[in-house]
């Protein structure tokens, strides 16, 4: 026979469940508050380098536009000599440039990715902007290839001295400076 609770037991199950409500309560407070300090300490940084929009890269811009201005100022010249004692900087040509070979026997094809090496911000930002050109000189550089001339080492060296000369052609043209230093092949596929 079931008998109805006594009121000793009544507050006993209730004070049972505040206990295991409280500790919940509590983690997820903490846990909140430690959510919160952590999106704080992830922005906060960025936002008081050079203002919430800029970011980390607004204040690295900042500082070498700063150093461009001065070594302008001393020498007159701008940012490019103030930048050629730079560090390289690498911007990549993607997608890959894939192309077939001019092989009158067989199908051939050639997919390269390169990277281009620039000493200042003005020559990755002068490459980014002509890039279609770039690309576009590349592709008929690469179609212009026989598989036997560039199958081996030095095949590919002299591919990459013609590439190199093609984009600073390119960049002289469009800017009146070269711009780049360096074309490097990051993968090189031919078959």
């Amino acid at each position: 026979m079931a008998s109805a609770p006594t009121a000793d037991q009544v507050p006993v199950a209730a004070s049972k469940k505040k206990g295991g409500l409280l500790p919940l309560l509590l983690c997820t407070v903490v846990g909140a508050a430690a959510a919160g300090g952590g999106v704080y300490f992830v922005t906060k940084p960025a936002a008081s380098s050079k203002g919430a929009s800029s970011g980390e890269h607004g204040a690295a811009a900042e500082s070498h536009e700063a150093a461009a201005e001065s070594h302008g100022d001393e020498h007159g010249g701008g940012e490019h000599e103030g930048a050629k004692a730079g560090a390289a900087q690498y911007l990549p040509i993607s997608p890959a440039i894939v192309v077939n070979l001019n092989d009158n026997v067989n199908m051939r094809y050639l997919s390269v990715d390169m990277e281009l090496m620039s000493r200042s911000n003005g020559g990755v930002e002068a490459a980014k902007t002509h890039m279609p050109r770039i690309r576009n000189t590349l592709m008929m550089l690469f179609t212009q290839q026989k598989y036997d001339d560039i199958v081996d080492r030095q095949g590919k060296e002299t591919l990459q001295k013609q590439a190199l000369a093609a984009v600073q052609g390119v960049l002289k043209e469009e800017t009146g400076e070269t711009q780049v230093q360096g074309l490097f092949f990051t993968n090189f596929v031919m078959q």
